[in-house]
């Protein structure tokens, strides 16, 4: 679909909005998979982005995500088979999974911050810096507004 040649009528905003954000995430995957983590995929991203902050059980990643328990148990697998996480049993509760990122996991962070950094710099070479930051200021408005006393939550769109 090119934009530019559709009537989106009102929600043209809402449409460049998001697919903005899917190019973004679609260099970010590349730029990655060039960096040596060829098989996460941008789903796990949104469960790094709660582990950077801290460990977390299972249900509380599928929280996060917005998904079922056993979708966030098959992803934490997934991940502990690539070496991103290790899942031990809480010493208070052992039916419980805690998931912490390894060193390979925090590496693959660190690199995408890297990009995302590129990424935004670029953008800013393009548009300039101040108007790199009104966009950054006016869509912190728009997010804040929106999110009323909801805890932020970057998560997947399934």
């Amino acid at each position: 679909m090119n934009v530019a040649d559709e009537n989106l009528g009102g929600y043209e905003l809402f449409v460049l909005m998001g697919l903005a954000f899917h190019n973004f995430i679609d260099e970010l995957q590349m730029k990655i998979a060039g960096a040596g983590f060829s098989d996460v995929r941008p789903g796990h991203g949104f469960a790094f982005q709660l582990l950077s902050f801290k460990n977390a059980s299972v249900n509380e990643l599928a929280d996060h995500l917005g998904v079922t328990k056993q979708a966030a148990s098959q992803m934490v697998e997934y991940l502990e088979e690539h070496n991103y996480v290790i899942s031990q049993p809480d010493p208070k509760d052992r039916r419980i999974k805690v998931v912490a990122l390894t060193a390979r996991g925090w590496a693959c962070i660190q690199k995408t911050e890297e990009i995302l950094s590129e990424q935004e710099q670029n953008l800013a070479g393009e548009l300039g810096p101040a108007r790199v930051a009104e966009l950054r200021n006016l869509l912190r408005r728009v997010v804040y507004r929106q999110q009323g006393d909801r805890p932020l939550r970057l998560r997947p769109i399934w």
